[in-house]
């Protein structure tokens, strides 16, 4: 790892750490997020994660409200973009037809996607509407 990885390794821990913290499992290798995906059974949420401002402000925080409120899926797991690129492309190879987005949410129903909250979904939108958005995706599963 070169000093610049170790640097944003470093600076982007805690915000692996909130979605960790509250049952996520982080997938960090293209081997581990090809394996989450093949063997899936149940329902799921997948964030992308992100260090941009629109993920620390609204994302996760929108997220982890709609898992207090709404119905739970039976997995929670998260990629991390720009920081896990293989774990993160590989899981958008599931996400057939939807272009690239961080930060993003995918509810799953299976391995085919049910719900999608793409970045121009999250940016500029309140944290209540993003969270409404997520719990009306945990209706679609």
């Amino acid at each position: 790892m070169n000093p610049f990885q170790a640097y944003m390794k470093e600076m982007s821990q805690p915000m692996r750490d909130e979605l960790t913290s509250a049952g996520f499992k982080e997938l960090t290798t293209a081997e581990e997020a090809e394996a989450f995906m093949t063997n899936i059974e149940g329902t799921s949420l997948v964030v992308v994660n992100s260090v941009c401002g629109c993920a620390a402000g609204l994302a996760r925080p929108a997220v982890l409200a709609a898992l207090e409120e709404g119905v739970k899926p039976d997995h929670l797991v998260t990629v991390f973009a720009g920081q896990d690129r293989e774990a993160t492309e590989k899981m958008r190879e599931y996400f057939v037809g939807i272009e690239a987005s961080s930060p993003s949410i995918a509810i799953l129903s299976g391995d085919k996607v049910a719900h999608f909250i793409p970045r121009e979904e999250i940016e500029g939108f309140d944290l209540e509407s993003i969270k409404n958005n997520v719990m009306k995706g945990f209706q679609a599963i």
